[in-house]
């Protein structure tokens, strides 16, 4: 008997913003890049055996509906309605590329690749030539699918070890999460749900008119800010081009970890302290000043999430620029975090991004903003190694859009011992060599601080 086919199913809508916002000059993806060892489908000379990773991913979609859905109008929204998986579109074998430089060009050429809105919103990439006896993995999925958190949930189930447990993987078409990833909010509607139930008593319904006024209040001091030119004129920020440079950077996360906790910071305010540190860099590589602050947008991660892959809040964080003491900075950095994080959190997803116009005026708005500079993205990481059908994931970066006019964002990702971070810029505007270069010097200082 065949089996029925599945609803179509809404998009929430922080996950329908994802799709509005994609634009054929700002792709709206997020990739993750590792590299595999050795194992299962890949030989010890390098060679991939496709047809054995196809038959390792087909063996997971039954369990991950979303991965054979496409985003389909419905309207004046979008659903998810599911669709033929053909697996030669989604996994395939590219050319080979030289070495890590090589695989750098080709996730920044990936960057600016638009995916196909009339199939499921994902590929895995195989890239040969990444290093000796070993190839390079490309993940890339459309933000609607997931934010970073899901994102990296999804990975895990796509690259779990053989024999591993998967009992928590879902059945009802969400990205995976667990119950560690805080999620956002969207709870799924129920048919069972008794008749009264839209019905609040008074007080209730004078708590959500509270909190209406509130979310309005917040809303426009939010949408007033965009418009706001906090930030001079400044390289940073500018049309961004179809040309885009990525550079990857490693940071040993113990050493890292024991030197920011001198200062009272956290991995994540190294990040972004190291991110201050590299932005000043890219600036006097270009002859510029460097601005006596430096804003950065930093996605938080929300309470609940129910079937959205998007759950985030936005902190912005003034980075201090001229401070030539690692220890300071860092603690001028987790001051500033500690006192907006809970903020961020309150306030969860930007107001204008909850409706389908709102996220079209918020994504003209955004290319002529001068409230941010940079974007950071920090993901937790597995806790445990993770394989491709039994080839080791010996390496991972994840990797960022930058959208609106905000041309460099910094993602980062703890995995096997290791903060990988992926720089994402405009590659007409800026180096993403010496972002990178920065980067790792000042994470270097900041774990000798122990």
């Amino acid at each position: 008997m065949a089996r029925a086919a599945r609803p179509r199913e809404r998009l929430t809508a922080a996950d329908a913003s994802n799709i509005v916002i994609d634009a054929p000059d700002q792709v709206n993806v997020f990739l993750m890049a590792g590299v595999l060892g050795p194992g299962g489908p890949v030989a010890p000379d390098g060679a991939v055996d496709l047809v054995a990773v196809r038959r390792a991913i087909a063996a997971i979609v039954p369990a991950m509906p979303r991965l054979s859905q496409r985003v389909v109008p419905e309207g004046r929204r979008f659903a998810w309605d599911t669709v033929p998986l053909d697996l030669e579109q989604h996994v395939r074998l590219v050319e080979p590329v030289a070495g890590r430089a090589g695989f750098e060009a080709l996730c920044a050429r990936l960057m600016v690749t638009p995916l196909p809105l009339d199939l499921p919103l994902w590929e895995l990439l195989l890239v040969p030539g990444v290093a000796p006896a070993r190839v390079g993995m490309v993940l890339r999925i459309q933000h609607a699918m997931a934010d970073g958190l899901a994102a990296v949930r999804l990975v895990e189930r796509l690259l779990r070890p053989d024999g591993m447990a998967d009992a928590a993987v879902p059945t009802d078409g969400a990205v995976p999460t667990d119950g560690a990833m805080p999620t956002d909010g969207v709870p799924p509607t129920s048919a069972a749900a008794p008749a009264d139930a839209a019905r609040p008593p008074p007080a209730a319904s004078r708590r959500t008119l509270r909190a209406r006024l509130r979310t309005l209040a917040s809303g426009w001091e939010r949408t007033v800010a965009i418009l706001r030119p906090v930030v001079p004129r400044t390289v940073l920020l500018g049309p961004i081009g179809p040309q885009r440079g990525v550079a990857f950077v490693d940071a040993p996360l113990e050493s890292l970890a024991a030197g920011a906790a001198t200062a009272g910071a956290t991995v994540n305010d190294a990040l972004l302290s190291a991110m201050a540190a590299a932005a000043e860099a890219a600036l006097r590589d270009r002859g510029e000043p460097v601005p006596p602050v430096l804003p950065v947008s930093v996605p938080v991660a929300l309470g609940e999430r129910g079937r959205s892959g998007n759950a985030v809040g936005v902190m912005l964080v003034p980075l201090p620029t001229g401070e030539p003491d690692a220890a300071r900075r860092l603690r001028l950095v987790a001051e500033s975090t500690r006192e907006r994080k809970a903020d961020a959190r309150a306030r969860g997803s930007f107001e204008l991004t909850r409706t389908r116009v709102g996220t079209r005026v918020f994504a003209r708005f955004v290319r002529y903003q001068r409230l941010i500079v940079m974007f950071a993205t920090n993901v937790p990481g597995p806790r445990h190694p993770l394989a491709l059908a039994g080839a080791p994931l010996e390496r991972a970066w994840p990797l960022a859009a930058i959208q609106g006019n905000v041309r460099l964002g910094v993602a980062a990702l703890s995995y096997a011992g290791v903060l990988g971070c992926a720089v994402h810029c405009d590659a007409d505007a800026l180096s993403a060599d010496v972002v990178a270069a920065a980067l790792a010097d000042e994470f270097a200082r900041i774990a000798a601080l122990a």
